[in-house]
């Protein structure tokens, strides 16, 4: 008999707690695989989104690096084989405009690495929260109180404020 209740044990918390480990290991496979598995469609257009918008301004600002840091160097160096295309621009606005987007860069690298922790951390809380009870019979009471109490001075009064919470 103990075993049997300690296998349903088991057999509950397996199928409680190996959804959002299953969820997180998909979207960490696939961004947005763990939000099919959850049935929440609408979130996969959303994070392919954001991936991309941040892939795409990656790629962008790194070719306007290379750019600028291909010309900073022609400026630099003796070379008349090497020419600066921007000819307008001297060797401190090339650096300047290099280490901008540079910049801008890295911080789309952190925002896609950020999105996909993200990602992976949404599929996890929703699959917890699967089997969040939400019904009506979860309910919260403010009810005030007083009571009157003899002591050796005379007789006393205290007043509060009662707060009852009730499950089910």
């Amino acid at each position: 008999m103990a075993q049997d209740s300690a296998a349903r044990a088991k057999a509950i918390h397996k199928k409680i707690y190996s959804g959002p480990r299953r969820a997180s290991i998909m979207s960490a496979i696939l961004p947005g695989l763990g939000q099919v598995y959850n049935k929440k469609y609408w979130k996969v257009p959303v994070i392919y989104a954001g991936l991309g918008g941040f892939g795409y301004f990656f790629i962008s600002n790194h070719k306007e690096y290379k750019t600028y840091q291909k010309n900073l160097r022609a400026e630099a160096d003796d070379d008349p084989a090497t020419v600066n295309e921007m000819y307008w621009m001297n060797s401190s606005q090339l650096q300047i405009e290099k280490l901008r987007f540079k910049k801008y860069r890295d911080y789309c690298a952190v925002g896609f690495v950020a999105l996909y922790i993200l990602n992976i951390i949404d599929a996890n809380v929703d699959a917890h929260l699967k089997t969040f009870d939400v019904s009506d019979d979860l309910s919260l009471s403010i009810d005030p109180w007083q009571e009157m109490y003899q002591t050796s001075y005379g007789l006393r009064a205290s007043t509060g404020i009662t707060l009852k919470l009730n499950f089910k």
